[in-house]
């Protein structure tokens, strides 16, 4: 939002995947003001890429400036547990043991989630770029990868 001298209320994106290296950001539905993003002008791949860089330093940044990260996990978990214990069917980001969405199988990681009385009562399927789709299959891959090495 800053970079385009917006209000942050204006911006929506998802990051998908595991919190990490292979984290994506899905540019496909990205809005701001409820316009594509793609269609903003001066947001093209160079701004992509800038923007999504930041993002991922953005946890240590925080970290650095204010000792701890503890606010926004906070506020990051109150909307989950707001959104479970109000039954509000919520539709977030959340981490859970996926059972086809993708084609992902056996793996936790972040995909669209409907987040209500019952926890993650289902995945939504989001109209993905094939580079997007990829890369989220690719993060699976290294969260199944890490898990398999852990596991012996």
């Amino acid at each position: 939002a800053s970079e385009l001298d917006l209000a942050p209320t204006q911006v929506r994106a998802l990051i998908l995947g595991e919190h990490g290296d292979t984290m994506l950001p899905l540019w496909s539905s990205a809005t701001v003001g409820g316009l594509p993003l793609t269609e903003v002008e001066g947001c093209d791949g160079n701004f992509q890429r800038g923007i999504f860089e930041r993002t991922k330093k953005s946890g240590a940044e925080v970290i650095s400036r204010k000792g701890g990260a503890g606010w926004a996990v906070g506020a990051t978990m109150a909307e989950v547990i707001h959104s479970i214990a109000l039954d509000r069917k919520q539709l977030l980001p959340v981490s859970s043991l996926q059972d086809g969405a993708y084609g992902l199988k056996e793996v936790c990681l972040s995909v669209p989630s409907v987040v209500g009385r019952s926890g993650v009562e289902k995945h939504l399927e989001l109209k993905l770029w094939p580079k997007e789709e990829q890369a989220l299959k690719a993060s699976a891959k290294a969260l199944q990868t890490m898990l398999a090495s852990v596991a012996g």
